[in-house]
């Protein structure tokens, strides 16, 4: 295992220091979570981003008929609510 030196804000720190102590958890622990959710989210959306990219390119879709698309979902599920 490495160690690096990260620089913080105070008040992100006291934040960081006042979750842990909640958690039980070291200072260190939780920052690591918190590298491993981020980096993990941001897989995350790259692959649906791909998924996108690769089923626009599949159905020839133009970007109106993307954007028409989305917007009907979004009227679908604020009615299905």
């Amino acid at each position: 295992m490495s160690t690096v030196n990260i620089s913080f804000q105070d008040s992100l720190l006291k934040e960081i220091d006042k979750t842990a102590k909640k958690e039980h958890r070291s200072r260190s622990e939780l920052i690591r979570e918190a590298a491993r959710q981020y980096i993990r989210r941001q897989n995350q959306w790259n692959e649906l981003f791909q998924l996108g990219d690769r089923t626009v390119k599949e159905k020839q879709l133009t970007i109106e008929e993307v954007e028409e698309e989305i917007v009907a979902t979004r009227h679908k599920r604020s009615n299905d609510r």
